[in-house]
């Protein structure tokens, strides 16, 4: 039977903002709820070598990381409900909101921290091979492709990182870039460059992917040179695609204020939106620096925030 929670602080999403948002509002001694989502733990779950976390000598896993945030959000007093919120009331407080479950969730405050999710080329032979052989994270989905062939395409720090992940499971990775320079950061680049198994195909893009048929099975990319017109094609086992992310705020469309690309805008030096009582953390609302570290600085941020609106209300 559907159920009512109240709190001073409910926070949606439970990756490393959510998490940290937790662990500060419950140190606070202000009860929070911290619900799940769709993807608990937030991208960190399917991040396999994290290195640069501050804390930890040797690189560690991500899975392993969220889940002992959530550990700690848990031990120092955070509720943790496995539910999904569907619709959001910000008109009046305390604000409403009413989960996948049925159950309803009032709270004097909000911490929105519902992340980012994997942006696909919007292909229509793309849809057919997805789980046949497409994929958008290799931690998940790379052991699968072991001693075979397989394609990235991106240029950015997560089509880097993709791309070396996969040079663990297998014997070839190309990555495939619009341009002619790569975005991702200096470093990740130079692994890049001198790993053997990795080949770059520059200013070309993929538009199509080919296989076969029942089953559905992917062979090749058509690749189109952008600076040409040249059309190739090259077989390949997989292809993972590493093109950015986008922001999870549908939830909060019309009520929450967004820039062009959906990402939640919030006032500078602050995680306040144009909501008193609703703040904003982590890769919702940061489209520059995107890290686990940030989103952990943020969800501090709002935390904070959060306690400093109900001591004035």
């Amino acid at each position: 039977m559907p159920a009512t929670h109240h709190t001073k602080v409910l926070i949606i999403g439970s990756g490393a903002a959510g998490c940290t948002a937790a662990i500060y509002a419950a140190r606070a001694s202000l009860n929070p709820i911290m619900v799940h989502g769709l993807q608990p733990g937030g991208q960190l779950t399917i991040t396999t070598d994290v290195e640069n976390f501050p804390g930890f000598e040797h690189a560690v896993k991500g899975p392993w990381l969220m889940e002992q945030m959530e550990k700690q959000a848990a031990n120092v007093g955070t509720k943790i409900l496995h539910d999904t919120i569907m619709t959001v009331d910000f008109s009046k407080r305390p604000f409403t909101a009413v989960g996948e479950s049925g159950d309803t969730y009032t709270a004097d405050s909000l911490v929105i921290a519902t992340g980012a999710t994997a942006r696909w080329l919007g292909i229509p032979s793309e849809k057919k091979f997805a789980g046949f052989g497409i994929s958008a994270c290799a931690t998940c989905d790379g052991f699968f492709f072991k001693g075979k062939e397989v394609v990235v395409i991106g240029g950015g720090n997560s089509a880097v990182e993709e791309a070396l992940y996969l040079t663990n499971h297998a014997t070839k990775v190309t990555l495939i870039h619009r341009r002619d320079s790569l975005r991702a950061e200096k470093i990740g680049q130079e692994r890049l460059f001198k790993n053997p198994k990795v080949a770059v195909i520059w200013d070309s893009a993929v538009e199509e992917f080919i296989g076969t048929e029942n089953p559905n099975s992917l062979t090749a990319v058509k690749l189109k040179n952008l600076k040409t017109g040249a059309i190739s094609e090259l077989k390949t086992d997989g292809a993972f695609v590493a093109i950015g992310h986008t922001p999870n705020t549908e939830l909060f469309k019309g009520t929450i204020t967004t820039d062009a690309d959906g990402y939640i805008v919030t006032t500078a030096g602050s995680t306040k939106t144009n909501i008193a009582g609703v703040f904003a953390a982590g890769d919702v609302q940061d489209k520059i620096f995107r890290q686990a570290v940030t989103a952990a600085g943020t969800g501090c941020m709002a935390a904070l925030e959060a306690e400093r609106f109900l001591a004035g209300h």
